[in-house]
Formats: C-alpha cells, structure tokens, sequence
C-alpha cells in the first residue's frame, strides 16, 4: 500500500471516464468552448490537472474568483503535481503609489511567473481574475529576464551589485526574505525567485569563485552548486520609460492558453467592479495628496479586458449549455468521528469493486489511522492510505471502477489546514547587543548605567582595536575594548521614554552597593525557591500513563506542523506528568508560537487519567478564546468542557459549579474567578496558568495552595533569554519556543494620520483576499461614530462594533460571528489586546495609536499575522504629536521581525520577565540595574548556589600586541552585525568554539583579512592563557613577555621542553610570580607561534599545579 499509488489513482481518475474522454476529442480543437456542471471538493483540480496533460505545449490557467481559491488550488496541485510544476500570478494587494515601495513578494511572483510561462518552463498558471486584469510595469521584451551565475564565469563583483539594484532587490545587513541582497568583503548573498533558497556567491576579483545555498535562520551554507538563476524582484528602480510598458496578464498570456475559469459571476460585471474599486481609491489619492496614476496604467479597461480573454479557449463551469458534461459526482460520506461508520463504508465500496484513497496531511496522520483501522493487514484491498492534503474529498461515479476520495481533516472535522505560501521568512532571536544603537543605555558590570556613544577605532599601547565608547555621569568617557564586551549589557529597552534616573559614575560606590544589594536579593529569593524545589521533588504527586491511541491521534489532528521547539517542549511536558514528582514547568514563547497547543495536549493527557484540569487566564476574551479553543481541538472526545467568566451566567455558573464539584467537568477555563472559595475542584491533576503575573497578590496566595502537589504548566509571552535556562534547570523547569512557524511573515507596519484613500484601499484589500480587519478604536463615546466612517469607505462589508461597556451576552455574540468569519469589519475597544486568535484576520488599524503604550501595540498587533498571509498595521495618528511618541511609534515600525516580542516587550517588561522566573516578588532592582544585567546576575547567583564546590577559574589573560585585531569595515561594514560577533568572540571558552565560529565567519563573509585573523588568534592565546594562570602577554616586537599568577608554580623543565618544540628562547625574569621572555629563533608570525607553544605547554602538564 504505498503513497504514490493513491496518488496515481487520483490522476488516472479520468482516464476511464466515458464522458471526459468524448469532450478531449471535440476541445480545443472542434470548439474552444467547453463546459462541466460544478464538481465536488478536489475534482475541480484534478479536472485541470488531466486537461493539462492531454493539451500540447499550451499553458492552462486555472483562474480563480479569490486570492483565497487561489491559495486552494495552488494547495491541490502541490499534492497532485508538486510545487515545481506550477505557479502563480497573485493580484496586487495595494496601489503602486501609496506603498512606500514595491512589495517585492508580489511583484516578485508576477515576474518569476510570466518568464517560466513565456519561457515554457511551465505550463500551469494559476491567477484571479482581478490579476489578469491589473497593469504591472515590465520590459517591452521579457527575453533576457533571467540571469544564470556560474562557478567560473567573469562575472564583475560591482556589475552584480549594479544588476541587483537595477532588478529592485533591497539592500539588507543580512538576507532573511525574498526581494533581499548584502555584501560582505568579497561575497554577496541573494534571496531570488527563481531559486527554492537564498544564495551566497563568493568572488576572487571579478571571477566567481563559488556559489552556496544557505538556510535563513543560521545564515550558513548547507549546499554547493554550480549555478544560480536571478530574476528581477520588481521594475520601479532606474525605470527608462522608453523600454518599460505598463501590461496585464491578459495581454502577456501565449496566444492558445486555455482559461480554466472557476468565477461564478459573469466576467464582465467582475470586471468593471474591479475597475470601480481601483478607480474610487485611485480619485480619492488624488483629491487627498494631489498625485496618482492614470487608471489605464493600473488597470485594462473592462471591455478591452473582456475582448482578450474571448479571445481564449476557454472551460466554463458556471455558465451550462446544451453541450455542457455532467459527471456523476457527489461529496464524501458524512463520516462525522466515527470509525465504525468509515470502516463499513471502505469495506462495502471494497465489496463493490470501488476503489478508495484517503488522503492524511502528514506521515503521523496516516500511520495513526493505520492503527485505528485496525493495521494494514485489516485495510481493505481497494483501500489506499496517502500522504497529500487536498482542500476537499468526493466520489466520482463515471470512473471505471467509481472512485471515492476521503481527506483526514473531513473524516474527523478538523478546520482546514492553511495552504502553504512558496516563500517562508524566518528569524533568528533578536540579540539585545546586536540592536545597539549611539544614544542606547548600557550597563557594565564594573561600573554601571553609562550611554553608548559609537564603535570606536583606538590605539592603545601600540596595538589597534575597537572599542565601546561609553559616556558616565560628568561627561566621562570609558573605552570598552570589543574582547571586553561580555562585561556589557543593554539596559532597558533603548526606546524612547525608557530612560535610568541618573547615570552612574567610573568607579562610583553607588553603582557597586546596587549591584550588590541586587545580589543579596537574588541570593536571597534563589535559596527559597530552592527549598521550595526540593520540597516539591520530596512529595509524590500522580504519575500519569504513558500515551494512549487517542493521544497520539489528537496530536497528529493539529492543523500545523510542530515546529522543532514545539516537538521538543511537547516532549518535556509529558515527561513531567508521567513522573510521580509534581511538574512545576514554565513555557515562554512570543505571541502565536503555539504554547497553547501544547497546554491542551497536556490538558487532554490529564482528563484521560480520570483526572480535572483547571485553565486560568487573566481576562474574560481570553477565557473565551480558549474555552473555544480547547473545545474545538478536544470536540472528537468525550472531554466535558465548562467555562466560569462574567460572560457566564448565574444559573449556568451554580450549574459548572456542581459539576466541578461532583467531577462531572472535566476540563474547566477561566478568569480569577475559578480562584474564589466557592470553586471546588476535588480531583484537580493539572493547573494550567496563562501569564500568571497579571493576577494580584490576593490570587497568588490561593494560587500557591492550589499548587502544592498537583502538576501546574504555566505559560508566557515574556521574552526569556535561552541562556538561564540551563542555569535555572535546578529551580525552574523552563521551556522555550523560540522557532517561529513556518510561512509566517512579519507584519507591515505604518504609521501615518487618517487618510481616506489608505485605509479604504486597506480595508478592500483584506475584503479582496477573503480576510477580515480589527479596526481599533479606544473611545466607546463615539465607536458608533467611526463604525459609520469605515461603513462609508467600504459599503459593501459586514461591520460589527465589540467593546467592554457591551452586555456580556451581545458581546459574545459578536465575537463569536467574528471568530467564525461572519463580520469583515470588527470595530473595537482594546479587548481583543490579550490572546484572541482569528487567523484569517490579517490587517488591524489602531485609530489614536498614540494613547496606547509601546507593549500594548505590540500585542494588539500581536492579533494579526497569524496565518500564512501578508499581514499589515496601520498606526492611524493626529498631527502635532510630541517627539516622545513619535520615536515610541517609529520604534514599532521597526521591530516588524518574528520574534521581536523581545525587543519590544522590554520597554514595559521591569521585572514581570525575571518575576515570573523567580517566583513573582516585585521588585525595582530589575529595572534599577536593566533587566539583561538581572537575568545575567540571576544566572551567575543560581550557578554559584548550586555548584558551591566548583573550582574558581584564573582571571581572563591580558594581552597587549602591535598587531591590529578587530573587524574592519571593508569585511562588515554593518554596526549590528560586528556587535554580534563581537560579543560572541567576548565570550568564546573553549577553542573547538572560537575554530567553530572562524568557519562561520569565513562561510558568510569570505576570505579571512589579517585583522581577524588576528582577533580570533588572541581569543584562542586568552583561552589558553586562562587556563594556565597567565595573567599578561606583552608582544613587543620579536618577543612575548609572559606574567603568572602568584598561585601558579609550574615545573620549569616543562617550559623548557614545551618551548623548546617551537624554536623559541626563553628566559626567566623572575620566579615568584614567574615572569618569563620568549623569543624566536628565526623570523616567523609571533601570535602563531606563541599560540603553538602555549598549545603544547597545556597538552603537556594539563593545568598548572598551585
């Protein structure tokens, strides 16, 4: 029973089918008109899939009504025919002249799309209807579109730069999305259509020397090719009007494309429809900023339009006709969760020679209903198990055998998995040093709160390095040499507003009595939570089972693929519960990273064990997103689900009470008030909290007798660095999920005043797409007021107004529609702030954006960008703000990454990170000395406490050179990206990590220069010299002073020998501290030589002896 087969059965669907066969023999050669009467599910796609493969050397186009349906077909034919053998042409999702620039993802698509139809390197097209209508500019010729880069062809280093500027690529400090280029030294990495990954080529001169694929979260190279294809992103740079024309689709299309039209509505009602739309936005940009283009640039007009596409062979299936084939099909069995019912109906088509396929979203998914069914050995005959996602099953009557098709989400009602986008975006964790900026607070551990004033480039005792300028109180300026800059962190955020009472002083008594009554504190509460932990890990909690079928079913139904961090932390959850010690465990991840789907499948495993489990979250539409949640994934099972918020009626709340009471809820959700006396949970196995420091003290209290021997998870978006997790394993069991989703994208953020023509074309394009808007405005006085003003920008949507001041019974009314896609519009109060989830809504205006702080922007804009879509924000603000908010907004502008939650978070964060950590005791001293300066004293406290024992290292060696040891600008020249390795290289303690990061840095910046190989030289040499007690290295010249610590008493045999090895006399200076002179015998680099012999030295004695 194999995958491919019931893959081919599918595509071979036609081939016996009478009817099919009759109409290929008449179309397109008898009649370029064709007709089918509407088909189930899928079979519209397969339908297009075999007229493909029957038509010679013509494109088909399958067009679509909406980008959605666009988005389902494109789904379909990745299972049928693979994503390489298709593509597609999206409609513009916003006018040329109000986006800022292009938006290379779209104008990208387009032009990859026309060059592989035009090129006939494909002949599967799938577009809308709008798409083809709309103008894009190109060249007058597409013939020398695509570019090919080959291994040893003379390609100029500057030529490829002026080629990529000239094709619309954007210059990034680091490539993580389509559209994007950088250079660094002699290489030049590239994000293109035209090639599945981002590309690295490196030059020796004008010649290629090499080009490597490379992944977009480590930035390194996983494969070598021998050539690479560019194609523009986009037209609009050093635009020569003379060779560039504004065209359609329609007018680019090879002369015999047949149209595969899927559009209900008459096409010329949809065309002069699209045409009104962009001409209203087009009249309004005018009337508002005096300038647009001509319609006739955007748009063909509509009967031109319609004329070409008559002018097409065509296949109808909403316009039937005498001649129009029906094909006996039907939808799938209604199989409703039930097994027995889908196992009789495979076995009774299997008795009537009909043959099934039953297609499963992922191997999981299949071997799971494998096992469900009995094992391959109790699957019937004629039954085929595949892996493929098809957006929907039918049976197909005509075919010889009939045919039915049956897809894993519609046996158990699983929500349609979200197609997948050809381009993902990924990011790696924002990194606090790598975003420092001139003007940013820092906090350094010897001297405290000073401002970062640049990178400098200094001279100190001949040698050349860099270093961080830093201004203390009295203008003072202290110079950080970069081998030095673990002894720095960034405090606060470095946004506008966040701001430390008074700078500390060089050597200043005020910052060494903070740093240390900060120690005593951690030092303090540490050793508690210790005692604590212990005492947990002394008590038997229940040990719940391993996992059961149903188990292992529940997770594979997930719509998502589990990211690895998702697996991993899955994992860690379960392998608590099933310790009889109770689990105390922290999961932290950024808003949309799937803590929650990780709570329920703890939650089920739980109820499954006969056990309660009580969710607790801090707000009433939280506790409704999850009670909808949890029961949504949890419907196929007998889990009795109750909620208790203010939503939650008397009589209905003394009804979920008792059935708390009597176990007959297994599963309750909500609000502090599951906290009060009157809740009684007798058999409670698992306590779920949602951002558990947003209770008060009064809660915590209750919170921490609830907790005393049942398993609690508690879950957070507070940002936590991955390295006190290790630290921290003793007192806190933490997790982190810090990979994002795939084909998640950031969030396009504007900022700009009301404007008619922006926010309607915006609240149409989200219409367009099949999505829906948060319209956010915070003043209930006059929301009704504003609800009337998006009315008017947008006639046609559905709009609802939601806010807290509502009836508890009308305001779940609303949301509910929303959730389930029955409102475009939703004009709002902030409670959507915390935890709604609706991930078809992908736009989200903040009206008065400047009344609201920097963390709750960021979590309101948190409630878009959820899915697989683009997703936009619009930052809608009066004129005549202060700078303040200004800056607080521009700062959100920018941390549009993945992940940036961070970055964010940190500007309202003080000490709700750390407290959440250690137990929740507020407490100024975080944000005194700057949260990562916190963390990092928490980290260096636990370690101290657990390992009391632990042998002291050596003081990290000095060492002073003539040598030049940093980063120079002509190899990185982005500030950011030097900060990053900088602190890295601070850092480095052993040398397979310093040889480990030298291959990473010649991977994606090239050729080494002298300089740094330099630099990583004396980070070995420090390395190397910590070890053995050195505490100075002074090169001069042609010799190397060398001083000890007193401790150290090495055997001077062993120096000789060690020393000897390398051609180099030595001579003692002094025995107590040693202090010794080497000099080579002959001519030779110092740094190496020195670094050999020290190498030799420690292989030889190990450590020195005290």
């Amino acid at each position: 029973m194999t995958m491919a087969r019931g893959n081919n059965l599918i595509l071979d669907i036609f081939a016996t089918c009478q009817k099919y066969q009759d109409f290929c023999s008449q179309f397109p050669i008898l009649t370029n008109r064709g007709s089918f009467k509407p088909l189930e599910g899928s079979l519209t796609t397969i339908l297009g899939v075999s007229l493909h493969n029957r038509l010679l050397n013509q494109v088909l186009v399958f067009v679509a009504p909406s980008s959605t349906k666009a988005l389902d077909i494109e789904a379909d034919l990745e299972t049928l025919v693979g994503k390489d053998s298709f593509v597609s042409y999206p409609q513009r999702e916003q006018l040329p002249q109000i986006a800022k620039e292009p938006d290379r993802e779209i104008t990208g698509m387009q032009i990859e799309s026309l060059e592989a139809i035009l090129k006939g390197r494909s002949r599967l097209l799938v577009t809308t209807l709008r798409a083809l209508q709309e103008r894009i500019l190109i060249p007058e010729t597409l013939d020398n579109l695509r570019t090919t880069l080959r291994v040893g062809s003379e390609f100029g280093f500057s030529e490829l730069v002026r080629h990529l500027e000239e094709s619309g690529f954007k210059k990034s400090s680091l490539v993580e999305e389509i559209g994007q280029y950088s250079v660094r030294g002699g290489v030049i990495d590239v994000f293109s259509f035209g090639t599945s990954e981002p590309f690295r080529i490196e030059f020796d001169i004008n010649k290629i020397q090499s080009i490597r694929l490379f992944d977009v979260l480590s930035q390194r190279s996983d494969k070598i090719v021998p050539e690479v294809h560019l194609l523009p992103v986009s037209f609009h740079e050093n635009v020569k009007t003379e060779t560039f024309q504004n065209r359609s689709l329609v007018e680019n299309l090879p002369g015999e494309s047949v149209l595969f039209n899927l559009v209900e509505t008459p096409w010329k009602k949809v065309l002069k429809a699209s045409w009104k739309t962009i001409s209203t936005m087009n009249d309004r940009l005018s009337e508002e900023k005096g300038e647009n283009s001509p319609i006739e640039e955007l748009m063909l007009e509509p009967m031109t339009a319609q004329e070409k596409l008559n002018s097409f062979p065509r296949i109808d299936f909403y316009s039937p006709s005498d001649s129009t084939v029906e094909l006996v099909n039907e939808p799938p069995p209604n199989i409703n969760r039930d097994v027995a019912l889908l196992q009789s109906f495979i076995e009774q088509a299997n008795k009537s020679q009909q043959q099934s396929v039953i297609c499963c979203d992922n191997l999981e998914q299949l071997e799971r209903l494998e096992e469900i069914l009995g094992g391959k050995k109790n699957i019937p005959e004629r039954t085929q198990l595949m892996v493929g996602s098809l957006i929907g099953g039918f049976s197909l009557m005509n075919a010889n055998p009939p045919l039915h098709v049956l897809t894993h989400r519609e046996i158990f009602k699983r929500p349609r998995n979200p197609a997948k986008t050809r381009r993902f975006r990924g990011t790696a964790p924002v990194e606090g040093l790598s975003q420092l900026k001139p003007g940013d607070y820092v906090v350094h551990r010897e001297h405290g709160i000073g401002i970062f004033k640049k990178l400098d480039r200094i001279r100190i005792q001949g040698q050349n390095l860099e270093s961080v300028a830093i201004e203390y109180d009295g203008q003072e300026v202290l110079q950080v040499p970069v081998h030095k800059l673990d002894r720095i962190e960034k405090w606060g955020s470095g946004l506008e507003g966040d701001r430390p009472k008074k700078l500390h002083r060089i050597g200043g008594k005020r910052w060494s009595n903070l740093k240390k009554k900060t120690t005593d504190y951690i030092e303090r509460i540490t050793i508690d939570l210790l005692r604590i932990y212990a005492r947990r890990k002394s008590m038997k909690g229940h040990a719940f089972s391993p996992d059961t079928t149903w188990q292992k079913e529940m997770e594979s139904s997930f719509i998502h693929e589990d990211t690895p961090d998702q697996k991993l932390v899955t994992e860690e959850v379960k392998k608590d519960m099933e310790s009889a010690t109770p689990m105390d465990r922290l999961i932290c991840a950024d808003v949309g990273y799937g803590k929650t789907e990780i709570a329920i499948r703890a939650a089920f495993k739980a109820v499954q064990d006969g056990k309660q489990v009580a969710v607790l979250v801090p707000t009433t539409v939280l506790a409704e997103q999850h009670y909808e949640t949890f029961s949504g994934r949890l419907a196929t099972y007998p889990v009795n689900i109750g909620l208790l918020s203010r939503f939650t009626g008397p009589k209905q709340q003394r009804d979920i009470l008792q059935g708390i009471s009597n176990s007959r809820i297994d599963l309750i959700i909500g609000t502090h008030r599951l906290l009060s006396k009157d809740v009684s949970i007798p058999n409670l196995g698992l306590l779920i909290i949602d951002e558990e420091q947003r209770f008060g003290v009064r809660h915590k209290e209750r919170l921490k007798d609830l907790k005393i021997s049942v398993d609690v998870l508690t879950l957070t978006a507070t940002p936590i660095p991955r390295t006190m997790q290790l630290s921290l394993s003793g007192i806190r069991n933490l997790s982190l999920i810090q990979t994002p989703p795939q084909n998640r994208m950031p969030i396009l953020t504007y900022t700009l005043p009301w404007s008619d023509s922006v926010l309607a074309e915006a609240l149409q394009r989200e219409i367009d797409r099949g999505g829906q808007t948060f319209f956010l405005h915070n003043l209930v006085l006059d929301i009704e007021e504003t609800a009337e003003r998006v009315r008017q920008l947008v006639p046609e949507a559905i709009i609802a107004t939601a806010h807290g001041q509502m009836h508890p019974k009308n305001l779940n009314h609303v949301m509910h529609n929303f959730i389930n896609n029955k409102i475009d519009i939703l004009v709002c109060s902030s409670i959507i702030e915390n935890g709604l989830d609706v991930p078809n809504a992908n736009t989200v205006v903040i009206d008065g954006a400047n009344r609201f702080g920097l963390s709750q922007l960021h979590q309101i804009r948190g409630r878009v960008g959820r899915s697989h879509r683009r997703a936009y924000c619009y930052l809608i603000t009066p004129p005549g703000m202060k700078e303040e908010t200004k800056q607080r907004l521009k700062t959100l502008t920018e941390y549009t990454e993945l992940g940036s939650g961070f970055a964010v978070a940190l500007r309202d964060l003080k000490l709700r990170g750390a407290g959440n950590l250690l137990g929740g005791d507020q407490s100024g001293f975080a944000h005194a000395v700057g949260i990562s300066t916190y963390m990092k004293l928490v980290d260096e406290t636990v370690t101290r406490i657990k390992n009391p024992h632990d042998h002291e290292q050596h003081v990290p060696t000095e060492i002073s050179t003539s040598q030049g040891a940093y980063l120079p600008d002509h190899y990185i020249a982005d500030n950011s990206q030097k900060f990053q390795l900088y602190s890295r290289i601070s850092k480095l303690g052993k040398l397979e990590e310093v040889h480990s990061l030298e291959e990473e840095i010649i991977d994606r910046f090239g050729k080494i220069p002298k300089e740094v190989d330099n630099l990583l030289l004396i980070t070995q040499l420090r390395i190397l010299g910590q070890e053995l007690g050195i505490e100075t290295m002074l090169f001069q010249e042609e010799k190397v002073r060398l001083n000890f610590n007193r401790e150290v008493l090495p055997r001077l045999s062993l120096l000789e020998e060690a020393f000897s090895e390398a051609e180099i006399n030595v001579e003692i200076r002094r025995l107590t501290p040693l202090s010794m002179v080497l000099r080579p015998t002959k001519h030779c680099n110092l740094l190496k030589e020195v670094f050999r012999s020290i190498g030799n030295l420690l292989a030889t004695t190990g450590k020195m002896g005290h």
